[in-house]
């Protein structure tokens, strides 16, 4: 009796481990011969494909299945965007050293997603809620969650572009001693910079490189060392540069000019240093006012306090 109500089962068991396994071998089937496929079209180099869907297979998956979505997001990103918008983000990521329109595009399309993101979280923090919180710290929740998506892509972005802006500061100093002794040992200004370069790496003289390139290329060094000063956007870079262009128009001699720069550079570093040193002890307060002082008094003056309430 036993075999008998059992036998059933074990062939319904059967039937569906086969019909899964057909199923799992059609699948790795087609997927081999589109493997197959891809692989000997790409072997031949003078092959036109004549059928879309064949052209189609030519390309990853990642571009068949993400670039479609990721230009949707991108269109839509341009609509909704204010006027100016896009200009400002471009200019952002040419700051940040990543000028490509494809990093404006992806950009476009997380603003995009987060802004969507927005009335998804408000529907799972007030109607699912599924953590249970209520009142205040429902409305702090979703206050929070909604600031971090709409405002985190944009702070992101600037914190690149300062982040960039003060390596470029950093490294401008040292730069300008190199400069000033390749100059003085007897190198010309571009082959000092090509020397000053290839010798200290980082985003400046990845700049510097982009200079001498657009220099070769046929511009002019005015225009090249102009370019590299809006790609920067450092008041010192600028000062720099423009030392540099009234060199070249009043003849006066670079490895003087450069020298100056360099003394002024260390000036202007020192300062800042100092500058920051006193702003220390100010901005220690706050941390010291609402973290440090409320410990300690209550380590020095809780005790008394207990022994006064238990007399009293």
């Amino acid at each position: 009796m036993d075999l008998i109500q059992t036998a059933p089962l074990e062939y319904i068991i059967g039937g569906l481990a086969a019909a899964v396994g057909l199923t799992i071998w059609a699948v790795l089937a087609g997927a081999e011969e589109r493997s197959v496929v891809r692989s000997s079209l790409r072997q031949l180099d003078d092959y036109e494909v004549e059928s879309v869907r064949d052209q189609d297979l030519l390309n990853p998956l990642a571009q068949r299945a993400f670039l479609p979505v990721l230009q949707g997001l991108v269109g839509l990103g341009r609509r909704l965007t204010p006027v100016g918008y896009i200009d400002g983000v471009r200019r952002k990521f040419i700051l940040s050293g990543n000028p490509s329109a494809e990093a404006v595009d992806r950009f476009l399309a997380i603003r995009v997603v987060t802004v969507v993101l927005v009335p998804v979280i408000f529907i799972m923090v007030y109607l699912v809620n599924p953590t249970g919180l209520v009142g205040l710290k429902q409305h702090g929740t979703f206050v929070l969650l909604g600031l971090a998506l709409m405002l985190g892509p944009d702070a992101k972005l600037n914190r690149r572009v300062a982040e960039r802006k003060q390596l470029l500061l950093n490294a401008l100093p040292d730069t300008m001693d190199l400069l000033v002794i390749s100059v003085e040992a007897g190198l010309g200004f571009e082959q000092a910079i090509d020397r000053t370069a290839g010798a200290v790496p980082g985003p400046l003289s990845q700049e510097f490189a982009r200079m001498l390139g657009e220099t070769r290329a046929g511009s002019s060094r005015a225009d090249a060392m102009r370019a590299m000063e809006a790609r920067c956007d450092v008041p010192e870079i600028r000062s720099f540069v423009l030392a540099i262009l009234q060199a070249d128009t009043f003849g006066v001699s670079i490895g003087r000019v450069l020298r100056s720069q360099a003394v002024e550079m260390r000036i202007k570093r020192r300062q800042a240093a100092q500058e920051r040193a006193m702003k220390a002890p100010i901005k220690m307060m706050v941390p010291m006012v609402f973290c440090v002082f409320p410990a300690l008094f209550v380590v020095v003056i809780g005790p008394a306090v207990i022994k006064i309430g238990q007399n009293f």
